[in-house]
């Protein structure tokens, strides 16, 4: 019986010590999923991903003021519907999944969301109702899930025309067409191809 114990017992400290080194894992690959593309939006490039790293804000041992792809420094929104109604965000726009570790897993999953011609975007934290609560605080439980967050400034500069890119050339099939006979041997475009089969890829520079 004391056998038994003391290997429980060593497999509850292997586990609870590893939990906090996969939580720290990098990001290496952040996808956004919306209602109005059918094919995510990926951003692989380091530089990029160096800023948006999940293991920064509430939850951790990070003090910065702005890290992950929220604004910490503001605090939550005190007043969540009375934003959502007035500046129409629909904080579940925009799925944004975190890649983290060697194989790709999702990691950490928020919605983010923003008006047309509003400067400001907001960012939610599944609460524990939400989809991606139990995998979200098994990366890292912040103590402020369930709550609305103005994003950070470098994430609207990356994440928003990435956004409009991918929706306008969902809605010009035509556009479309043309960028994928531009990249194909033939300067056809093949008619399964036309569909947006292939990822918005972020490079660094913008571009698809």
């Amino acid at each position: 019986m004391r056998m038994v114990l003391a290997v429980l017992l060593n497999s509850l400290l292997i586990l609870s010590a590893a939990t906090p080194l996969l939580g720290k894992a990098k990001t290496v690959k952040i996808t956004i999923k919306g209602t109005n593309f059918r094919t995510p939006i990926e951003i692989s490039d380091p530089k990029i991903l160096a800023k948006f790293q999940v293991w920064t804000g509430p939850g951790t041992s990070s003090n910065e003021k702005q890290g992950f792809i929220i604004d910490w420094s503001q605090g939550p929104v005190k007043e969540m519907a009375k934003v959502l109604r007035e500046h129409g965000v629909m904080y579940r726009g925009y799925q944004v999944s975190f890649h983290m570790g060697p194989n790709d897993p999702i990691a950490y999953v928020v919605y983010y969301g923003f008006s047309p011609g509003e400067e400001q975007g907001y960012v939610y934290l599944p609460s524990e109702s939400d989809e991606w609560y139990g995998l979200n605080v098994r990366t890292v439980l912040r103590g402020v899930e369930g709550k609305l967050f103005r994003a950070w400034d470098a994430w609207e500069r990356v994440a928003r025309p990435l956004i409009e890119k991918a929706e306008h050339l969902e809605g010009d099939p035509l556009t479309r067409e043309r960028i994928i006979a531009a990249l194909t041997p033939t300067g056809e475009a093949p008619s399964n191809l036309i569909r947006p089969t292939m990822p918005f890829i972020a490079d660094g520079r913008g571009t698809i």
